[in-house]
């Protein structure tokens, strides 16, 4: 099988937890973040650190495996959220996660992410509560009144439902576009990781969404968001489809299988609850074995180990860019012109 898009859609039991918080009420008064119809979510911003966060310690575990190249003595990493480069050779954030660098004068070079992510939402409607805080003044010498009194809304127990995609015809490749005037013509693809280095990246990505914990406010609510109910999905279409599994109903279940099988996607599903099941850990062990027996999708047919480092092609891509600003401009002037009366005309 040649695999476009691995999705992992997955359940995990959170109780009494803060893992996302909201707003803060008469500034004293912390919320978690929830729904209209009352149940608890956590932002896909939250989910993305938390996976990013995994995906991290992953990489450093996986140290004899993650140079680059033969001889360059490159080592991958992930880079801080707030300090993304360019490097989609060695940082695994700039590649599975996508970055914006603004040019002057020009735009931006970016990269949309081929990881996706969602809130992850309860199953059904929480209940919350309160969580007195109380900060002690023990200096008898200050005023008794400076103390501070806090109030921490909570949710007592949710089964939060959560899904990850990773779209594999990107991972480690960037396409740059040539326009004439305001016409698209032209599409280069740049490959960035060779293909045991893509395998394992994607690797990287799966195992990570069985390691969930970086979430908020855990130093007195811890949280695990390591999956009970897991369902993988490797695919030979770019679909997310199945990411509604777990909601469900048993018919739509079946029918998701169905679409799946028909186009000839692998899937593999555990349950740490049902003894009818395979439990999490040898879904993911299958899934792990499926992955390591087939391909990548690569747009690459020759020269598959051919690789390229970002820098060398950023020069290309400013180039481009400027290059199509220019032939707007000259577009966009000759159309004035002829659009405007001549002088004679006026006259």
């Amino acid at each position: 099988m040649t695999i476009k898009g691995i999705l992992v859609t997955l359940i995990a039991p959170f109780e009494n937890h803060i893992a996302n918080g909201g707003d803060k009420l008469l500034g004293n008064m912390p919320t978690i973040k929830k729904r209209l119809d009352d149940r608890a979510y956590i932002s896909g911003q939250m989910q993305r650190h938390s996976l990013f966060s995994a995906i991290d310690r992953i990489n450093i575990d996986d140290q004899e495996d993650n140079h680059i190249g033969e001889n360059d003595g490159q080592y991958t990493y992930v880079s801080n959220a707030d300090g993304i480069t360019s490097k989609i050779e060695s940082d695994l954030r700039a590649d599975m996660g996508g970055f914006m660098h603004p040019i002057d004068g020009i735009g931006s070079i970016r990269r949309t992410s081929p990881i996706s992510a969602t809130p992850a939402v309860a199953i059904d409607p929480s209940k919350f509560g309160n969580d007195l805080l109380v900060c002690i003044n023990n200096n008898p010498n200050e005023d008794a009144k400076k103390q501070a009194i806090v109030t921490v809304e909570y949710s007592q127990e949710d089964n939060m439902r959560m899904n990850f995609f990773l779209d594999v015809t990107s991972l480690s490749i960037y396409k740059t576009y040539e326009y004439v005037g305001n016409f698209h013509v032209k599409t280069v693809a740049h490959k960035f990781a060779q293909e045991s280095e893509r395998k394992r990246r994607a690797r990287i990505f799966l195992e990570a969404t069985r390691f969930l914990n970086d979430y908020a406010n855990q130093a007195r609510n811890e949280v695990c968001g390591e999956p009970q109910k897991v369902f993988i999905v490797f695919d030979s279409k770019l679909s997310r489809k199945a990411s509604r599994y777990f909601k469900a109903s048993e018919t739509e279940q079946k029918r998701i299988k169905e679409e799946l099988n028909d186009r000839g996607a692998a899937f593999f599903y555990g349950d740490d609850t049902d003894e009818k099941f395979d439990s999490v850990l040898t879904a993911y062990k299958k899934a792990m074995q499926f992955l390591n027996e087939n391909e990548l999708y690569t747009c690459f047919s020759e020269d598959k180990d051919k690789v390229e480092k970002f820098e060398d092609i950023k020069s290309l891509i400013n180039n481009i860019k400027q290059k199509t600003k220019e032939n707007k401009e000259k577009s966009k002037n000759k159309q004035d012109k002829e659009e405007s009366p001549n002088s004679d005309e006026q006259a």
